[in-house]
């Protein structure tokens, strides 16, 4: 199993940034598809959530209106888009699955 972010960066308070995940080694379309966070000195975060068939997603409070998950099952890709970036979003972005596993992550830095 294996999952592959990329799609990090560096960018402005008020920006957007897109990532994607490519999921390896198990049926995708069987499993919904999160994505985490990790700050430093942080614990780690769940901040978005869509169900197998990509017609349900679930987020926090603190990313809800400005992160939008999305997955495409042929493709075996799950992404995270977000906009109106802050700086306290800046941590390493993971994509994963329950009881599975995660990637190795990407870095987003949120910073003028």
């Amino acid at each position: 199993v294996q999952f592959l972010e990329s799609g990090g960066g560096l960018v402005q308070p008020g920006g957007s940034l897109g990532l994607s995940c490519v999921a390896l080694g198990f049926t995708f379309s069987d499993y919904a598809m999160n994505w985490y966070r990790q700050a430093p000195g942080k614990e780690r975060e769940l901040v978005a959530t869509i169900t197998r068939a990509g017609d349900n997603t679930v987020y926090p409070a603190s990313v809800h209106g400005r992160f939008t998950i999305s997955r495409d099952n042929v493709k075996n890709t799950a992404y995270l888009q977000m906009r109106n970036l802050k700086p306290e979003d800046t941590a390493v972005y993971y994509c994963g699955v329950t009881k599975i596993g995660r990637g190795q992550g990407t870095q987003v830095t949120v910073s003028s």
